[in-house]
C-alpha cells in the first residue's frame, strides 16, 4: 500500500476536474489558435473536457494501451496506438528475453480493445483531423510514459505541426524523456519519489465509460464551432 505524498497544499489536487483547470490556466496562451486537444481516456477525458472548455477548441480521444510483459501484464514493456504504432522498450525487452510472436500478439488483441473503446467513446463521430493542428495531449497524470509515447508516436504521424503533452503530475525521468519527443511538455508537479498517480490526488476514483461519453457529447459544439 502506498502512503500519501508529502506536498505543499496548493500542490495537491483535490480531483480530476480541478487538475484539468490548472492545466488549462497553463495553456491560455493556445487559445484562439489552431488547436485540437486529445484527451487519454478514461481518467485523461474529465482533464481534457476543462481545457477544451477554457480554450474552447474541439475535444475528442486517443486511446494508447499498453503491452505488458509475460506473466507481469502491469509492467509495461512498450505501447500501442489505435493506428497500429508501437514503442517498445527495448530494454525489457532484451532483458526479458520477449519474442517478436509475443509482442504481435498482444499488439493485436490491444488493437482489439483499443477499436471497441473509441467506437463506444465516438459513437457515429469521425477522428478529428490533426493535420497542421496543435495537438494538446491530455492525461491525469504520467508514470513510465509508454502509452503517452504511443500516442504521440501516432500523432506525429497524422500530420500535426506541434504536439504540446499536458499533464499535472509525473516523475522527473519520464517528463525529460517526453520533452525530447514532443514541443512542450506542461506538467505543473514534478516530483519525486514517483509511486503511483493517485497519490498526488485526494480524489482518483475510477472513471466509468458513461462519464466519457457524457463529456465527449457536451464538448461537441467546440468541434461544431472549429468547423464552422
Amino acid at each position: 500500500m502506498t502512503g500519501e505524498v508529502d506536498l505543499l497544499p496548493e500542490e495537491r489536487l483535490r480531483n480530476r476536474k480541478e487538475a484539468g483547470q490548472k492545466l488549462a490556466s497553463q495553456l491560455l496562451d493556445y487559445k484562439g489558435k489552431n488547436v485540437v486537444v486529445l484527451a487519454i481516456p478514461r481518467g485523461g477525458v474529465v482533464l481534457g473536457y476543462e481545457v477544451a472548455k477554457v480554450l474552447e477548441a474541439p475535444l475528442d480521444v486517443v486511446v494508447p494501451r499498453k503491452i505488458g510483459a509475460p506473466g507481469n501484464p502491469e509492467l509495461a514493456i512498450g505501447a500501442v496506438s489505435e493506428d497500429g504504432t508501437v514503442v517498445l522498450d527495448q530494454g525489457l525487452l532484451q532483458m526479458f528475453r520477449i519474442s517478436n510472436e509475443y509482442v504481435e500478439r498482444e499488439r493485436e488483441a490491444e488493437r482489439a480493445e483499443i477499436r471497441r473503446r473509441t467506437s463506444a467513446f465516438r459513437g457515429s463521430l469521425p477522428p478529428l483531423d490533426l493535420s497542421g493542428k496543435i495537438v494538446i495531449v491530455v492525461d491525469d497524470g504520467l508514470a513510465t510514459g509508454a502509452t503517452m509515447k504511443a500516442a504521440v508516436a501516432s500523432i506525429r504521424k497524422k500530420g500535426a505541426s506541434e504536439v504540446v503533452v499536458a499533464v499535472p503530475v509525473g516523475p522527473p525521468d519520464t517528463v525529460r524523456e517526453l520533452s525530447k519527443e514532443v514541443d512542450r511538455v506542461v506538467c505543473p508537479i514534478v516530483y519525486e519519489p514517483f509511486m503511483a498517480i493517485g497519490q498526488f490526488y485526494d480524489d482518483f476514483t475510477q472513471v466509468e465509460d458513461g462519464e466519457v461519453i457524457r463529456l465527449l457529447r457536451l464538448a461537441e459544439k467546440w468541434r461544431e464551432r472549429s468547423q464552422s
